[in-house]
């Protein structure tokens, strides 16, 4: 199939329409698939439709998976390259949706490693958490920039995990398709992710941590 123009598409991404409720999304996945079967077929016109749907969604994760705003563009022009390129590789197994943000994680990951940034160890703490996530106790939308930046201090596999669960709607099993590893792992680093941001944010803002 012949390159697509990204050009194109970055020129028309400003219409990309809102997201679906919960009420529709199963007609929104089939629209998806619907697209890709298009995808598989060589269709452009197809394909552009399926990057204005998921350009936004890509944009938002890449960027606060990698905090690298110069990568983001690479980035997501990789992982859609492989939507186009690889399209027939989907086999339905999972939502498309687990499919393409599981190119856009590992495309990330690559990335990174190429800048040799220091990562914290995904792997600490094995245990269940059953005190209050972070959002709870930081409150409402004035204090999402202390979210933020607490964010920021974290490992790419613990921002990655955070990011799908509260800003992309995802189950743990969801998330272990998209980042390679069993849904146990997913839960060992939600715990030790929402643990890490509740110390960050009581030591950039000098406020107690609550257990």
């Amino acid at each position: 199939m012949d390159m697509p123009n990204w050009q194109i598409f970055k020129r028309g991404r400003q219409a990309t329409p809102a997201s679906p409720s919960a009420a529709g999304r199963s007609d929104a996945e089939a629209q998806e698939l619907q697209l890709l079967r298009g995808v598989q077929r060589g269709r452009m016109s197809d394909f552009e439709a399926l990057y204005r749907l998921y350009h936004p969604r890509l944009q938002r994760f890449v960027l606060h998976l990698t905090r690298q705003a110069d990568l983001v563009d690479e980035i997501l022009d990789d992982t859609l390259l492989v939507v186009w390129q690889r399209a027939d590789r989907f086999d339905g197994s999972s939502k498309l949706s687990t499919w393409i943000f599981g190119i856009a994680y590992r495309k990330s990951l690559k990335a990174l490693s190429r800048l040799d940034l220091p990562q914290e160890d995904p792997q600490q703490d094995e245990q269940a958490d059953p005190s209050p996530g972070p959002e709870q106790q930081l409150g409402h939308a004035q204090r999402l920039g202390r979210l933020k930046a607490a964010l920021g201090e974290l490992s790419a596999d613990h921002r990655a995990v955070i990011e799908l669960c509260y800003f992309h709607d995802m189950s743990h099993a969801e998330i272990a398709q998209v980042v390679g590893c069993p849904p146990e792992t997913v839960k060992t680093r939600m715990f030790y992710a929402r643990r890490r941001l509740r110390s960050l944010v009581a030591e950039l803002y000098d406020g107690p941590a609550v257990e």
